[in-house]
């Protein structure tokens, strides 16, 4: 009864709406599937350099709090009485001491 009303007369009940339904299904189908794929190879490709592919967001946001370009400059006191320290604990020399005041020293 109702195919009837859906039919454009060739027999196969909802014509040309059918086919199109079918496309739209087979391209989102294939659009999940190139997703999925997608996040499996970088996913293996992460595993196989070591990384997490869970936490590697957290991992990066971890290393750059740590890196000396996010961390605030010392100032130049600061800087000298950690030098004097290093010599006077016998770390550095009395050469890479000089050495290193003179580079603080010039900025």
């Amino acid at each position: 009864m109702f195919g009837d009303l859906l039919s454009d007369g060739s027999g196969d009940g909802l014509g040309a709406f059918g086919i199109l339904w079918g496309v739209g299904a087979v391209v989102i189908g294939l659009g999940f599937v190139a997703i999925v794929v997608t996040i499996i190879v970088r996913s293996a490709r992460m595993a196989k350099r070591g990384q997490n592919p869970f936490t590697v967001q957290e991992d990066l946001a971890y290393q750059a709090m740590q890196s000396r370009t996010l961390a605030p400059e010392k100032s130049l006191e600061q800087r000298l009485a950690e030098l004097d320290d290093l010599h006077a604990r016998g770390v550095i020399s009395d050469e890479e001491h000089r050495s290193a005041r003179a580079e603080a020293l010039r900025g």
